[in-house]
């Protein structure tokens, strides 16, 4: 895995992709954030050694090199899901290809559907703690070289930069929950005792990415700081019937306060 790490972060690095401050990944149709970026660089997917490619609609497939926020960040305009079919190192590649480019720290957004009573389509969930059902990408030979074999996971998400964002969104006037969120590997979306099970074991909202990041950047003693827009809902009462279309509908109404709170965000760092 370290081998192919260094080939794909000297060839990124060969391209113009140095010492950026901070990682992005944008989830189902939220690459609009890369329209903020200034003076760019963008690869494709295909063209970046040993990178899977995204299949799914809603991720470009592209890595974005710039300025947004005031610091350099590289943003992945797509990332990679265990529905897909991909391999568990395939799926970690890439986070860890940006924390050996020098990042200090890896901002995430999803779309996710709400199975709190009290939120809204459309609400800002700043994610404070995770349920992983997912396959956990640490399974497999460890290398101690990228991370311990039994990494810590009291503080999967970094609790200054949530104070960050609450006081952020405050200033900003936006509207923000808080919650726990919950993956599963899709690519079906829930059935009404699915969500229910969900709520009743401490979920906030659910979807089907963006844990195993997480633990591959806590792997890596990265600090992380992660949303979701809540676009459907999981409750009792109010589930409707639900399209991968009508996601990306609902993600792209809220993007633009994502963005605004994660501009800010990176400002601060």
């Amino acid at each position: 895995m370290l081998e192919k790490i260094n080939e794909t972060t000297g060839f990124l690095r060969s391209r113009g992709f140095i010492d950026p401050d901070a990682g992005i990944v944008l989830g189902t149709g939220l690459g609009g954030l890369t329209a903020k970026m200034e003076n760019t660089i963008e690869i494709d997917y295909r063209d970046i050694p040993n990178f899977p490619v995204s299949t799914v609609e809603g991720h470009a497939g592209k890595l974005i090199y710039g300025d947004f926020g005031k610091k350099k960040i590289v943003a992945m305009k797509g990332r990679f899901h265990f529905y897909e079919g991909y391999s568990q190192d395939l799926i970690a590649l890439p986070i860890r290809v940006l924390r050996y480019l020098g990042i200090k720290c890896l901002f995430l957004s999803n779309a996710a559907g709400g199975v709190n009573p009290n939120f809204s389509i459309g609400d800002i969930m700043i994610i404070t703690d995770h349920i992983n059902l997912l396959p956990n990408p640490l399974i497999g030979p460890n290398d101690d070289r990228i991370g311990a074999r039994f990494p810590d996971m009291g503080e999967a998400y970094d609790k200054y930069l949530i104070k960050k964002a609450l006081i952020i969104a405050e200033d900003l006037s936006i509207k923000v929950q808080k919650g726990v969120y919950l993956s599963t590997s899709g690519p079906t979306f829930e059935t009404p005792a699915e969500y229910k099970y969900f709520r009743i074991i401490g979920a906030d909202a659910v979807g089907m990415s963006t844990t195993p990041e997480v633990i591959l950047a806590r792997h890596m003693n990265l600090p992380v700081f992660a949303v979701s827009i809540i676009t459907d809902l999981g409750v009792e009462g109010k589930i409707a019937y639900t399209t991968h279309q009508s996601v990306l509908e609902e993600a792209s109404r809220t993007e633009e306060h994502m963005t605004a709170l994660m501009t800010e965000m990176i400002a601060a760092l």
